[in-house]
């Protein structure tokens, strides 16, 4: 794929819309077309479960009472149950009973109040996955349980380096099944990218060696390399794993570069425990969190970058190539209390 299409064009290729599609024409009659939805936009949309669980228990606490001792420990219930974790929800009852005890206190203030103690939660874990342009290849080892959606994010982010000119190979190291392998040669059809592969049942730790020893030869900017679902309560799995870590290391010892543990969010709690056992294992550098949009359970994300302090590379909230984003702290944290946003008077007025 020639690096002087334009970035239009090369959405559309991804997305596999057709030439005639990209060329229809606009409706006729008065009414036009609307507007694509921001990211912003869309990132509120797709917290809206979280946001609309946690806004209704706030809004009928804080219709009752001042916030009192037992109003405070109410609060810091609710925010337990919407999965900030114990830490974030002491942190935010602590602001409020320093600043606001034995006062009342409004809807609007008090979203006020959590979106800032979340965001100073966040902040310091939002840091963008960043290529080392000396290093060839920079290699990207992608880790997860089965359904995370790992091979899909690999997918997002090839073509977001392929956008950026970088070249790109993936390996397709799921080998336990046939059909993962086919989705990595999809992606990597899509994006221009370069997919080694072997057949289904091929030894893993093998295939991550193959894979970086030609991109090695090729000068290849970047190698992200799939791997299998395993839970992380499988011994045997997670064994694996660690052999595949040590392979890529025979050949560069300061690889792989990073190791990116993708996460379910609608996996709630769970996520936590897959978290402290992959950096166990394989020394996870950083997460991405997919399908914010499907669940009420955002917060998880709150509490698992409290305890772990491990940088956010990217969330995604939906199945388009530009629905993964680099995670940025304050657009989640006012996003998920349901905070007023840029873009809000047009998302309700459907322009």
């Amino acid at each position: 794929m020639s690096e002087d299409k334009s970035s239009t064009s090369f959405m559309n290729r991804l997305l596999g819309r057709k030439a005639s599609e990209e060329a229809a024409p606009e409706p006729s009659g008065e009414e036009s077309p609307k507007e694509p939805r921001s990211w912003l936009q869309r990132l509120k949309a797709g917290l809206s479960r979280s946001s609309s669980a946690l806004g209704q228990n706030l809004s009928a606490l804080i219709r009752k009472r001042k916030l009192d001792d037992e109003t405070l420990q109410d609060l810091e219930d609710i925010l337990i149950q919407a999965d900030l974790g114990l830490e974030t929800a002491v942190r935010i009852t602590e602001r409020l009973a320093k600043d606001r005890y034995d006062k009342e206190i409004d809807d609007a203030e008090l979203r006020a109040v959590l979106s800032q103690e979340i965001e100073a939660v966040l902040e310091p874990v939002a840091v963008p996955l960043e290529i080392d342009p000396a290093g060839k290849p920079h290699v990207i080892l992608v880790v997860g349980v089965n359904g995370s959606g790992k091979t899909t994010t690999i997918g997002k982010l090839a073509a977001k380096f392929r956008a950026d000119g970088k070249s790109v190979m993936l390996g397709a190291g799921d080998t336990f099944r046939a059909a993962a392998i086919e989705q990595l040669k999809i992606w990597g059809e899509r994006t221009g990218s370069t997919v080694i592969a072997r057949d289904q049942g091929s030894d893993a730790a093998g295939l991550a060696f193959d894979a970086l020893q030609t991109a090695r030869a090729d000068g290849t900017d970047v190698l992200m390399i799939d791997t299998a679902g395993r839970l992380q309560n499988k011994t045997e799995l997670m064994a694996e794993l660690e052999k595949i870590v040590r392979v890529i290391k025979k050949q560069d010892e300061t690889a792989p570069h990073n190791v990116i543990l993708v996460l379910d969010a609608t996996t709630g709690q769970n996520a936590m425990s897959q978290t402290e056992i992959f950096r166990q294992v394989c020394g996870v550098s950083g997460l991405v969190m997919t399908k914010l949009d499907g669940t009420a359970r955002g917060g998880i994300l709150v509490a698992i970058a409290a305890k772990h302090g491990l940088p956010v590379h990217a969330i995604g909230i939906g199945e388009g190539v530009d629905d993964l984003q680099p995670f940025k702290a304050d657009e989640f944290a006012r996003a998920i209390v349901g905070e007023t946003m840029e873009g809000d008077d047009a998302m309700e007025s459907g322009e």
